[in-house]
């Protein structure tokens, strides 16, 4: 059985873990609001330019153009899971890793080949540790994304892309729904869905009342070949956002979960402590009544 004074280190321990889990929530709280506005403020640009894209592939019609080109034979298949450059986040980083992986085993079932293109520390070190095909992996921005880092990423890809070295891109990342909710969400990012054309395309005739009839300058085909890069950057900045906020709400969320643990710690050692200075008192007086019995005795 544990002494008094092996409970009292305990409790003292865990109460200055309980500290350091309480600044990080608060931490992750303030940073999770800035995250949250600036996703927020993100999503009707992103919604916006594919319904512009859409647009204006609609106008230009049957175009070549290298980030547009769906082959038949697709053989290797980039996946990009967007994880975080820190622990502590719960299951956050771990649900990305296992649905990257799954989408692995479904990728070599179908007789493909899985270039790997990471961002985040947990993503590299995971993707190292399992010796996979990494290409490129990018870090120390996971909880602050920059534009320029969105166009890093979406450089290398679209290059590898134009030369044929990936026929498909794939990113896995987590959607922020709320502080306590993130979704892992699958999305196909080139060759561009054309499901998500059609759906943007209708979006801009209901929001017009109609099919638009726009005139452009320069043409649609110009237009459209500028507007791809940007959209590529645009969806890949738009998951770094998600993946940021996500990360803060996960964080957040799993730091007041271990405070809370740590205190029902607190209060059970507590209450062991004073049950086992209990039973020494009680030995002490017992001891000091037998000593005494035995003088009188």
């Amino acid at each position: 059985m544990a002494t008094t004074q092996d409970l009292k280190r305990r409790v003292r321990s865990i109460t200055n873990t309980r500290k350091v889990t309480k600044a990080m929530e608060l931490v992750a709280s303030a940073r999770l609001r800035r995250s949250q506005q600036r996703i927020e403020a993100m999503r009707p640009y992103a919604d916006r330019m594919l319904e512009l894209m859409a647009g204006v592939s609609q106008a230009a019609g049957a175009v070549r153009l290298p980030l547009l080109e769906r082959r038949e034979n697709v053989e290797r298949v980039a996946i990009i899971p967007i994880t975080a450059d820190r622990g502590l986040a719960g299951g956050f980083n771990a649900q990305v890793i296992r649905r990257s992986l799954a989408l692995l085993r479904e990728v070599e079932g179908n007789g493909q080949q899985a270039v790997w293109f990471s961002t985040g520390r947990k993503a590299a070190s995971t993707l190292r540790f399992r010796r996979m095909n990494v290409s490129q992996s990018w870090v120390g921005f996971s909880e602050r994304p920059a534009y320029s880092d969105a166009q890093a990423i979406a450089h290398a890809v679209s290059e590898a892309y134009v030369n044929k070295d990936i026929d498909r891109v794939v990113i896995v990342y987590n959607a922020f729904v709320s502080a306590l909710v993130q979704k892992v969400t699958v999305r196909d990012l080139l060759p561009v869905p054309q499901d998500l054309l059609d759906k943007a395309a209708e979006a801009e005739e209901d929001s017009f009342g109609g099919t638009p009839d726009f005139i452009y300058e320069p043409e649609p085909e110009e237009i459209l070949a500028r507007l791809l890069p940007v959209y590529v950057e645009t969806e890949l900045y738009r998951a770094l956002l998600e993946s940021a906020a996500s990360e803060q709400g996960a964080r957040m969320t799993a730091m007041r979960n271990a405070s809370k643990a740590a205190g029902e710690l607190i209060d059970s050692l507590t209450l062991a402590m004073n049950r086992a200075r209990q039973a020494e008192i009680t030995q002490e007086i017992l001891e000091v009544v037998a000593g005494a019995d035995a003088l009188n005795g």
